[in-house]
């Protein structure tokens, strides 16, 4: 049965959290000592986290976003918590377990911020654009909104944690039919136009969903005894 350090262990090597700078590095948020068989996964806090810890009966949680989170309600439940790491290597980005549930294959990193790929531009089998699009809404569960271009068919799909008038290009330039973000951002609207390339926003709630789903299945695969139980 795991502890909390040697959960915070695994994740800093799969986060590579040395990237980043002490203050994102996340990891321990609560310290706790006690062996965890049961662990649940939520965004954020909520009103009756409390109730559902209890209901559950967990021994440790993991928060994306602790920053309301009250200790003094649960006294003996150590928290895990990453934010710029898991939505850099758990949601739309350079994020290997997205690209295989998208089909892509040949991956390449589009766009950085210091030093750290933001993006990834791939091939995937060719087929209609609109069915590719279609099945992205299934794995995310929803979708914003969509812009289409000139493409009929896809062949190759960039899939970026952000979107600006550079990126677009740049995934264009390197012959990409499909934008893949969480947002649509009025900036870049310009270039999917003079490009031609299409683009799908699917939320960014739903790409932090995905990512707790995908964390789930992380730590089932490595420690195969451990409850892990997701608020979405």
């Amino acid at each position: 049965m795991p502890y909390l350090n040697d959960l915070a262990q695994f994740l800093d090597r799969f986060f590579a959290i040395e990237r980043y700078s002490t203050s994102e590095r996340g990891g321990v948020y609560i310290p706790s000592t006690r062996p965890i068989s049961r662990i649940g996964l939520a965004l954020e806090p909520w009103e009756n986290l409390p109730q559902w810890v209890e209901q559950q009966k967990l021994d440790a949680l993991f928060l994306h976003r602790p920053w309301n989170f009250q200790a003094e309600l649960l006294p003996d439940i150590g928290v895990l918590s990453y934010h710029l790491a898991f939505d850099e290597c758990m949601t739309l980005g350079f994020n290997s377990r997205l690209a295989d549930v998208l089909s892509m294959s040949d991956l390449e990193v589009l766009g950085e911020k210091q030093g750290r790929a933001i993006g990834a531009i791939g091939n995937i089998p060719q087929q209609k654009i609109a069915e590719y699009l279609h099945c992205i809404t299934e794995i995310f569960g929803g979708r914003e909104e969509v812009h289409l271009g000139k493409a009929i068919e896809v062949s190759r799909i960039a899939v970026v944690g952000g979107m600006n008038d550079e990126l677009v290009r740049e995934a264009a330039t390197r012959g990409a039919h499909l934008y893949v973000t969480g947002q649509m951002r009025q900036p870049a609207i310009e270039a999917l136009k003079e490009t031609g390339i299409s683009a799908i926003a699917v939320g960014h709630r739903r790409c932090e969903q995905w990512g707790l789903k995908s964390l789930a299945g992380l730590l089932r695969d490595r420690w195969s005894g451990l409850s892990v139980i997701s608020y979405q």
